[in-house]
């Protein structure tokens, strides 16, 4: 059995067929090693309603774009799936499906990587890691609080209204899965008390076009991080919510309040009778409003400096304000029986036995290049731009992080020998 590989490329998404596709066109010799099979995060942690919040215009792979005949819709989860198998398809990648990679490791004076898997030990000279950031989901300490008679799941674990029990459901959290499975439930007729965090909302439609449409004209999306205004620090920034479903349109709490959704502040404490709310939830949809305002503002001013011809848009007004806030609910008075956590994901690279993590266990690194000589990391979020882990963007920093495997290659070919005398 083949044991040793140029490149060894860890994970079978975007990001590792990205890569794999790029190596194979080159010829360098690989594998791609996916614990579990290809696109499973897409199939196995999405519930069944999801879509893409970009537009599939946006959808580019290297050698392969979306192709279907709704450019400007987005496509929902089995469609993703497709995608990607059709990606695969397109071009054999040898991907070794079922294989965990257990640990990474590189003896001091020595070239290569050895790489411990559950089907034996590889020897690689250079590594790609392309799992992401959301690798668990943990329930936070205040679930152990909740009785055990309420069902309690992960946003990774939700499916659909039906996997629930009957009666009302706790959505925590309003990031992107948050503010979507809210809605799900809410548009199945379920009564939702969500707990509103301070994530950003944007307009969906703007002036005419899909909001980003317009940002991607701006040449937001090629913002490298380095040149944005938060920095590295953009990365720990929650994104928007907005839903690319039924065809895309925002999402207003404030309209989900008017229609009976229960709204509260950050879930502060958990008892056997109550649950306790910090009184911030007019902060936090202001500051949601405030966001999407200002995109609208910058987008206003980059149809001026152009002089295009596009419809004007009225200043957006609140439909609803939440007056006294709830800080408390008796759960007595509710019929809760079910918990959503939409609280984010955990990340694990302990595996990867090598001084390229920080304090907080993140990989540290140069637009996906780490400080030890032939270790990589793609897809990332805010890896190099906005669209680093998204269809968008990995195709870039793959092909930036070729050059650097390619000229590895080259430096590790021994020169010949002059026949001169």
């Amino acid at each position: 059995m083949k044991n040793h590989y140029e490149v060894i490329v860890v994970g079978a998404g975007q990001a590792g067929l990205s890569m794999s596709y790029l190596l194979k066109q080159k010829g360098i010799d690989h594998v791609v090693f996916e614990k579990k099979r290809i696109a499973d995060s897409w199939s196995s942690y999405r519930w069944d309603t999801f879509c893409l919040v970009t537009p599939n215009w946006q959808c580019h792979l290297p050698g392969y774009s979306y192709s279907g005949n709704d450019p400007y819709g987005f496509m929902v989860k089995d469609e993703i799936v497709a995608f990607l198998e059709g990606y695969a398809a397109s071009f054999d990648p040898p991907v070794k499906e079922g294989v965990e990679v257990l640990a990474v490791s590189k003896e001091s004076g020595t070239d290569s990587f050895t790489v411990l898997t559950n089907e034996g030990i590889y020897s690689t000279n250079q590594v790609v890691v392309c799992i992401g950031n959301f690798h668990s989901a943990p329930l936070p300490p205040l679930a152990q609080k909740f009785s055990s008679s309420i069902l309690q799941v992960h946003s990774a674990h939700y499916k659909n209204p039906e996997s629930l029990p009957e009666g009302e459901v706790l959505v925590v959290g309003t990031g992107q899965s948050g503010a979507q499975i809210a809605e799900d439930l809410h548009l199945a007729g379920r009564t939702v008390h969500l707990c509103v965090g301070k994530a950003p909302r944007c307009a969906r439609l703007y002036r005419g076009k899909d909001v980003v449409e317009w940002l991607d004209k701006m040449k937001y999306y090629d913002i490298p991080v380095d040149r944005h205004p938060e920095g590295e620090n953009v990365r720990d920034k929650t994104n928007h919510y907005v839903t690319g479903r039924d065809g895309g349109r925002e999402i207003d709490l404030r309209k989900f309040a008017l229609e009976g959704m229960k709204l509260y502040g950050v879930l502060n404490e958990v008892t056997d009778s109550e649950l306790v709310f910090s009184p911030n939830l007019k902060e936090h949809l202001d500051y949601a409003d405030k966001v999407s305002e200002n995109i609208n503002r910058r987008i206003d001013q980059y149809i001026l400096d152009n002089q295009i011809d596009v419809p004007a848009e009225p200043k957006y007004v609140p439909v609803w304000e939440p007056g006294h806030e709830v800080t408390s609910l008796a759960l007595r008075d509710t019929a809760i029986t079910s918990v959503v956590w939409c609280i984010g994901f955990g990340h694990d690279y302990t595996w990867i036995e090598l001084p390229v993590l920080n304090e907080r266990g993140l990989p540290v690194h140069q637009r996906g290049v780490t400080e030890v000589d032939g270790l990589y990391f793609l897809g990332l979020t805010w890896q190099h731009t906005w669209g680093s882990a998204r269809f968008s963007g990995v195709a870039k920093d793959a092909e930036y992080i070729l050059e650097k495997i390619e000229k590895a290659v080259l430096e590790s070919v021994p020169a010949l020998e002059s026949n001169e005398e």
